[in-house]
């Protein structure tokens, strides 16, 4: 350094006003969740992450259900405790039934209501969504698409 210049002298402080200065922000999307919730004495997190992607809890339960009731049934003297848990995962079974066969039914009428809105508005919107619909309806009925 110089020597008539001492550091004593060298007063340059750092001010930042606001939306100045050094900014950091993560703009990534943040998708692992999912694997923040499973506590580490819960197992590997990557293994239940990858293992979710494939069959959701409830779908693992319900396959499950579906075994024990089946297995319950061929089983001759459960225990009573046993056979009043079992009328209870019977009755579940049903209740969760009917709220997949109410949201499923649900879904179906709110898809034809959008449908008709497209028809009522007219316009080439819904001849396009005819042309999409009419091939597919056809291969999920099992016929044969009609070719143009």
């Amino acid at each position: 350094m110089f020597p008539w210049f001492p550091s004593v002298w060298c007063w340059a402080p750092q001010v930042h006003f606001p939306w100045s200065g050094a900014v950091q922000q993560r703009i990534e999307p943040h998708t692992s969740w999912f694997a923040e919730q499973i506590p580490p004495e819960a197992g590997n997190a990557r293994i239940e992450e990858q293992a979710f992607a494939k069959a959701s809890y409830g779908r693992q339960l319900g396959l499950l259900t579906e075994v024990l009731i089946d297995v319950a049934a061929q089983a001759n003297g459960l225990q009573p405790k046993a056979e009043q848990a079992l009328c209870r995962l019977r009755a579940l079974k049903q209740e969760i039934d009917a709220i997949k066969q109410a949201e499923y039914a649900a879904a179906a009428t709110r898809l034809a209501d959008e449908v008709l809105a497209v028809r009522e508005r007219g316009g080439a919107e819904f001849a396009v969504l005819v042309q999409q619909l009419r091939p597919l309806l056809a291969e999920l009925a099992g016929d044969e698409p009609k070719r143009a």
